[in-house]
């Protein structure tokens, strides 16, 4: 993860600079470029590595503004599943961001994340509770990860987790592009007694590099419109209920 974030920055990088700014030896770099190529997230170069152009994600804000439509659909019929009194983990993803929009109505929830947008939608409001995890934020998406958020959510056992997914399909499943993403994806489901993926269409048949976890750790994927036949097949296989809020009214998320 550390080799990421430095990739993140720099783009691309020689073995023995990066070996220097992590302060580890050139062969722990190399064993670990070699893994992260297997997997296809880098890209080795004869002395350095580059990120591989599918590890590449939008910005936050820019994600906010694809689909948006689809993702008030999505995330009206989420916090049609939600009642009054809740407890509920989400996630730093943009369609995370609409559901807690959409939630904006309800109170007395009992709220963990490690999104300040998140954070600003519920918190001071309604009689709700909401927990922020520490330590540094991210400048693109403005999310608390690391070893801190990680310890942080691991205080909480919650009703509901709810994640996003970067892309979805018929052989791997729930996907990311960010390994951080993924690893406090993993412990809030560990979490949570009831995982719900929120994500729209667009995400069907999409390429990460990361898997969140196993298909059969989901309980629910609520999505804007009915997955493809291999994507239906793979999901009833994994016991993924299925809900589609296309019909559900886009409810009013003006601030």
């Amino acid at each position: 993860m550390e080799i990421l974030e430095e990739l993140k920055i720099l783009g691309s990088c020689r073995i023995q600079d990066l070996a220097r700014r992590l302060d580890v030896s050139e062969e722990t770099i190399r064993r670990n470029v070699r893994s992260l190529a297997e997997q296809g997230i880098v890209r080795k170069v004869h002395g350095g590595v580059y990120l591989a152009e599918a590890v590449q994600e939008p910005t936050f804000s820019q994600r906010m503004n694809v689909n948006p439509d689809a993702k008030r659909r999505v995330a009206g019929a989420v916090a049609a599943r939600i009642r009054n009194g809740d407890s509920l983990i989400l996630d730093i993803g943009s369609t995370t961001a609409f559901v807690a929009r959409a939630l904006r109505n309800h109170h007395d929830l009992f709220v963990v994340t490690n999104s300040i947008a998140v954070a600003q939608s519920l918190a001071t409001r309604n009689n709700n509770r909401v927990f922020m995890a520490g330590g540094e934020l991210r400048p693109h998406d403005a999310g608390a990860f690391g070893r801190e958020a990680i310890n942080f959510v691991r205080q909480f056992n919650v009703q509901h987790a709810i994640l996003s997914a970067a892309a979805i399909d018929a052989t791997t499943g729930f996907m990311l592009f960010d390994m951080q993403e993924a690893e406090f994806s993993r412990e809030i489901m560990r979490r949570s007694n009831h995982v719900l993926v929120a994500a729209d269409s667009s995400k069907f048949g999409g390429l990460a590099p990361i898997r969140i976890a196993p298909p059969e750790d989901v309980d629910l994927l609520i999505t804007d419109a009915a997955p493809p036949t291999d994507l239906q097949d793979f999901l009833k296989q994994a016991n993924v209920a299925v809900e589609i809020a296309s019909d559900v009214p886009a409810p009013d998320m003006s601030e």
